[in-house]
């Protein structure tokens, strides 16, 4: 939103040492050793799968980061979209899913770049495609902006503002539009030069809080500004997979977001707890991923273990829907009319695959009799 502000309150981008920031490092080390400990157990995990079990841990991810990447600008999208829209991407099965949506594909687009092609060098240019890619259409909802271009500020400063008309709270008012273009050319040097030699994760959260200071476009500063933050970890751990979703826990308690951001651009350039609540955000977004993706890393490891058994690839499917739909997720269990409809094949073949299956120790026979009977993995 814009509007006009009458008393100018002093803003980091105002006072004559920035962008030199400093933080305390001492406070920073345990957050950061616990961060790093949880991020090196989960790479590994990653590293462990197949291509294929690897493709869908990062589309679980994926689509959780594009979901609540939107849900803190307030903006609501389609849950199977978005899906369909990642596993086109990444080569899954998207049998069933619906048609993919340009504003969809287009935050997919910049969240694939960032991650998959973080060694490519970051530009004007690029930084323009990204927001573009947000804003297909050149509508942010209802309002016109300007869309592949920094803003203009015609209609007044660019400000961050809540409450309603006549009742506004400003939060943040960012650079004119007139220093833009200079405040990006010394964010794109430091970023391709001098902060290359910092820590991954402090360089991250740098960059994060100094991209969207400078607030450069008319719309979708958070989103890129998350999506740098991605990037700068990428370049860290020289990892083109997503495996975690910053936006998830940003979300658990968006207000905190926004407090601890606005107390660092009206602070003195010592963000050093930005850099802590950053760091232990990163690490709770490790968690979470962890969680999310433990039926991946369970079907992965239950393949490990049984794959010295015949199994033919009719019931490996079987198998494997039930598995990603997890233990509490195919309800009814498993059943022969399932099974048929998983298959194509004849009853009579169904019950010798499933009885099969039962003497291998992969399924097992649940309460119940006649046409009650089902199955479930052998967890």
């Amino acid at each position: 939103m814009y509007h006009f502000k009458q008393n100018m309150t002093d803003y980091i981008w105002e006072l004559e040492n920035w962008p030199k920031f400093k933080w305390d490092e001492t406070v920073l080390l345990s957050s950061l050793s616990t961060a790093r400990l949880r991020q090196g157990k989960l790479i590994q995990k990653i590293s462990g799968l197949l291509e294929l079990d690897s493709k869908q841990a990062e589309a679980r991810i994926f689509e959780a980061e594009a979901l609540k990447t939107t849900l803190i600008e307030g903006e609501k999208y389609n849950p199977e979209s978005v899906r369909s829209s990642i596993h086109r991407r990444l080569g899954l099965d998207y049998a069933g899913l619906p048609q993919t949506e340009r504003h969809i594909d287009g935050l997919i687009e910049v969240l694939f770049d960032a991650t998959h092609k973080f060694d490519e060098i970051l530009t004007v240019e690029r930084l323009y495609s990204w927001q573009a890619a947000l804003f297909p259409t050149g509508y942010s909802g209802l309002q016109k902006i300007i869309a592949g271009q920094f803003r203009n500020d015609i209609n007044g400063p660019m400000e961050v503002v809540s409450g309603s008309i006549g009742r506004e709270r400003v939060h943040y008012q960012a650079p004119p539009a007139k220093k833009i273009s200079h405040e990006i050319k010394l964010f794109l040097s430091w970023w391709n030069g001098q902060s290359l030699s910092l820590d991954g994760i402090i360089r991250a959260g740098i960059a994060h809080l100094y991209f969207v200071t400078i607030h450069p476009f008319d719309d979708g500063n958070g989103r890129i500004a998350r999506a740098l933050t991605d990037m700068a970890i990428a370049q860290d751990d020289k990892l083109n997979k997503r495996y975690y979703s910053l936006s998830t826990e940003i979300l658990k308690d968006k207000r905190k977001y926004y407090e601890i951001l606005e107390k660092s651009q009206k602070g003195d350039l010592d963000i050093t707890k930005w850099l802590l609540w950053f760091t232990d955000c990163f690490s709770a977004a490790l968690m979470t991923s962890e969680n999310l993706l433990e039926n991946v890393f369970y079907k992965a490891d239950f393949w490990r273990k049984h794959q010295i058994l015949e199994i033919n690839t009719r019931q490996k499917k079987v198998i494997n829907k039930m598995l990603d739909a997890g233990k509490d997720n195919f309800v009814g269990g498993l059943t022969t009319k399932k099974y048929l409809g998983m298959t194509g094949i004849s009853r009579i073949t169904a019950i010798r695959e499933i009885n099969d299956l039962l003497s291998k120790n992969i399924l097992i026979q649940n309460k119940g009799k006649g046409r009650n009977v089902n199955y479930s993995i052998k967890w």
